[in-house]
């Protein structure tokens, strides 16, 4: 059982939208918010083994849950990457590495809705044991996917699993791959809805029928269990909305239409701006190809506008930042998705934070019992050097979550982590980055440097450039 804990001189968060609380006194016992305030001082006072945080100048809040990561994809630049470069056994040991990050950038719970393998169940169980340390987690299994894949495309296999995704063709497929996946521990079904066509440009199509998608909802409910799917242009948000599923991530170009079937069926809304947002402002850097850059920057301004009006039309919007890729890598860009609902989604840093810690705690399936400070919850929480409330990017900020409390139990920030290197063949080779022709092989930089500037080159320099 954990050491009780008494954090005293901050200013309280609570997670819940209430007003913040000056020099608020926060008690922890046995994984639990004991008290707060006066109350929590009195009931401290000579107790055994009890752990003293002063936080005065600081801001003491709920840690952040972040409902959307993949931590068994290693961080991979591509799918081929994701798909033929790794083993089972090493990626389970790289999620429980990378666990480790997660919990260490103040996200103390997370969903994670799919999976290589079934490292997802297999980590969670894991760190519920206490033998690896991480988020608290609630998982998927391997995506449901048509034969027409979903972001990968073609490089998804016409039957079975290729990499995170399992290929249902009709009811009794999707019924019997959602029952197997509930045989072994899921505690979400996911869905990829939405996917990439060679013969279509631009953004996802549908890739799912209505009927197809309602038999997933309805073999996964009858079970008791919950279906999020991976909704990337409109009509796939108000289809999906329509058949029940309760939790849609992306919802891009979202238009009123599929806004009305999500706030008739009561459906949630996870938009994952932070992967688009890291692209737009980072892509140049990693090697986005361009034309992509103005696609990505437009679903951000679109989408942002209509997350804003479903959120004023009463639908639960949470966080979930898509850490697992290259471009968000683990540990690194959760908080980001806080300050992506204040810059496009017209959010105050108090609604970023509700919807990062009350608000998303149903989808851990704790609702009323985390995701805040209040007495009798769960006791996940943070003490961060600024004020959230008037900066929300204080929460991004090297260094400024200095304390991270998960079920009561202090995480040590100061212990270094083993430094994360390649492992042979994990990553893709590339024999050259663009073809060698003849042209690109002999040009002479300085010849062409000459001609770019208009300059004439004598006989004799021509000569010597002749013999290089």
């Amino acid at each position: 059982m954990s050491e009780p804990i008494l954090i005293t001189g901050g200013t309280v968060v609570d997670g819940t939208g209430a007003d913040a609380r000056p020099g608020e006194a926060v008690l922890i016992r046995d994984g639990r918010i004991a008290a707060l305030g006066a109350a929590a001082e009195a009931q401290a006072v000579d107790l055994p083994g009890l752990t003293r945080i002063d936080a005065t100048g600081r801001t003491v809040m709920p840690g952040l849950i972040d409902a959307h990561t993949h931590l068994s994809f290693g961080e991979p630049t591509g799918n081929d990457e994701l798909f033929f470069h790794r083993t089972e056994a090493f990626s389970s040991m790289l999620s429980a590495h990378n666990a480790q990050k997660v919990l260490r950038a103040g996200v103390t719970s997370v969903l994670d809705a799919d999976c290589l393998w079934n490292i997802g169940v297999e980590l969670r169980d894991a760190i519920e044991s206490g033998f690896v340390e991480g988020p608290r987690m609630r998982a998927g299994g391997n995506a449901l996917m048509t034969m027409l894949g979903g972001t990968a495309g073609r490089l998804i296999r016409d039957e079975g699993t290729t990499g995170y995704a399992t290929v249902v063709h009709d009811a009794n497929g999707i019924q019997r791959e959602v029952r197997r996946q509930i045989k072994h521990g899921v505690d979400w079904i996911k869905v990829m809805v939405t996917g990439l066509i060679p013969s279509v440009k631009g953004p996802e199509v549908k890739v799912w029928n209505k009927r197809e998608i309602q038999a997933v909802v309805d073999a996964a409910h009858e079970l008791n269990t919950p279906v999020v799917g991976h909704c990337r242009n409109s009509i796939s948000t108000k289809e999906s909305a329509e058949a029940g599923m309760d939790l849609i991530y992306h919802s891009s170009y979202m238009d009123d239409e599929a806004l009305e079937a999500v706030v008739e069926n009561g459906s949630a809304l996870c938009p994952t701006f932070t992967l688009l947002g890291n692209l737009v402002e980072y892509g140049e850097k990693v090697g986005t190809a361009p034309e992509l850059l103005d696609v990505f920057k437009a679903e951000l301004d679109v989408t942002g506008v209509m997350i804003d009006k479903a959120h004023r039309a009463g639908v639960r919007v949470i966080t979930g930042s898509e850490t697992g890729f290259a471009i968000t890598p683990c540990g690194e860009w959760h908080a980001r998705e806080l300050d992506m609902l204040v810059q496009y989604a017209g959010f105050s840093p108090m609604e970023a934070i509700t919807a990062a810690t009350s608000q998303a705690a149903w989808a851990i399936k704790m609702e009323g019992s985390l995701g805040a400070v209040r007495e009798g919850y769960v006791a996940d929480v943070l003490v961060v050097d600024g004020d959230p409330l008037a900066d929300i990017t204080v929460l991004t900020r090297e260094g400024a979550i200095v304390e991270v409390v998960k079920e009561g139990r202090r995480i040590d920030l100061s212990r270094p982590l083993p430094e994360r290197r390649p492992r042979s063949g994990e990553k893709v080779s590339f024999l050259a980055a663009c073809p060698l022709t003849r042209a690109f092989a002999l040009e002479d930089t300085r010849l062409a440097q000459a001609a770019r500037e208009g300059d004439v080159l004598s006989d004799d320099q021509m000569r010597e450039l002749s013999k290089a």
